[in-house]
């Protein structure tokens, strides 16, 4: 496979345009860690952006940072770290689940894709952090979306759309996203043993409450969570557990916790954890680790669930007992991770037929190349969604030379 790698935005302007020319449909990569997510696609040329590595303006003071698309995530996380900032959408390092290298993923790879972690239901996802980008389209042209501040954005936030497009739209080749102060303190409160619908019915009080709770996870019982290092102090892997998170000063935390932890006692005893390792636990339940790449889920396929926190609970515990696989729940019960066993379609069919009649959606994060080339990886979109999703694409990428197959079959 040829693989061009640039050194500039010219660089990528002439590789579009070439590839242009030629018909021939480049696939986009970083450092290559979310290859195996999507549909197989059909070129033989790589556009790699890893030498687009430099942040080219970070101001602190402005919450603001400004930086190149091949710049790996590991570095910039230090690099914020270093002035005690983060993103506040909690990205997600799919490392775990696929199985990849750690820590080389690239922020342009993070914000394509746009998977968010257990913040995302307090502060949004990578779109709603990402104020502005340059990109070359599907023409080989250069232009610009939003800017370095939020009152930047006039006419069409380009910025949103592109969240999340897997690199469909545009080669994104520099991007400015808002960074936040990191909270001084963290307490999580477990619940231990209750069943999935009721595990749902206590976050949503505790995510209704005035208490600002910033994540909500539950763990099912599971006979694999004892392998995982993080969760071993969450109680027995054969005892479910329900965890919730509070952020903040250091004596709101104390005070919040103690009242939420009043609050919900009629589901229960109520313990609690902090600091560091309330901080893994969070950073294991972002990253899938129940289900990653080395566990003995790891050959499964792995299906991210997005629905109605209210139908999350049933949804979730049907799923488990009839595919006989296993399934965790983040978001307040709106986003399931389930890994179910193998299956010539992954189980797809089924799965979509009853998201249909909760208005939930799916994707097929982890498979096998044969099983992903064999079903949509996507959820498939509705007649007139999927009319309007052709034409944005036309829009930027008339001749689908970006990523061509990637989200929906070429």
């Amino acid at each position: 496979m040829d693989t061009l790698k640039v050194r500039d935005a010219k660089d990528v302007e002439q590789a579009v345009r070439d590839a242009l020319a030629a018909e021939q449909p480049l696939e986009i990569i970083g450092h290559g860690t979310k290859r195996a997510i999507g549909l197989p696609m059909a070129t033989n040329a790589l556009l790699d952006l890893s030498a687009l590595n430099a942040v080219t303006l970070y101001e602190p003071n402005e919450l603001v940072i400004t930086l190149q698309a091949g710049a790996p995530m590991a570095d910039v996380l230090s690099l914020i770290d270093s002035k005690n900032q983060e993103f506040a959408f909690e990205p997600m390092d799919t490392s775990v689940l696929l199985g990849t290298p750690r820590g080389v993923g690239t922020i342009g790879g993070t914000v394509s894709a746009g998977l968010a972690g257990p913040r995302r239901i307090k502060q949004g996802g990578a779109r709603d952090h990402l104020l502005g980008f340059h990109g070359v389209s599907g023409f080989g042209d250069s232009f610009k979306a939003g800017g370095r501040v939020v009152k930047n954005v006039t006419g069409y936030d380009l910025s949103k759309l592109i969240a999340g497009s897997w690199g469909t739209l545009s080669v994104m080749t520099e991007m400015t996203l808002k960074v936040m102060p990191k909270a001084e303190s963290e307490r999580t409160l477990m619940l231990h043993g209750l069943d999935d619908v009721t595990a749902c019915r206590a976050m949503t009080a505790a995510l209704g409450s005035s208490f600002d709770v910033s994540a909500a996870s539950h763990l099912p019982a599971s006979k694999h969570r004892g392998s995982v290092g993080a969760f071993a102090s969450v109680g027995s892997p054969g005892k479910s557990v329900t965890l919730i998170r509070l952020e903040g000063i250091g004596a709101s935390v104390i005070d919040r916790a103690k009242s939420l932890g009043n609050a919900l006692s009629s589901f229960g005893h109520v313990n609690m954890t902090e600091g560091a390792e309330s901080a893994g636990i969070w950073a294991a339940v972002r990253d899938v680790e129940l289900f990653a790449a080395n566990s003995p889920l790891g050959s499964w396929p792995v299906w991210r669930i997005v629905c109605p926190p209210a139908s999350g609970g049933a949804f979730g515990q049907a799923l488990a007992r009839d595919t006989g696989g296993e399934v965790t729940y983040d978001w307040g019960g709106g986003l399931i991770w389930a890994a179910l066993p193998a299956a010539s379609d992954a189980h797809a069919r089924m799965l979509r037929e009853r998201l249909n009649g909760i208005g939930g959606h799916a994707t097929l994060l982890r498979a096998s190349e044969q099983v992903r080339g064999a079903v949509p990886v996507f959820h498939p979109q509705q007649e007139g969604v999927a009319a309007l999703g052709k034409r944005v694409k036309a829009s930027f990428d008339p001749k689908n030379i970006l990523n061509r197959g990637r989200m929906v079959r070429a």
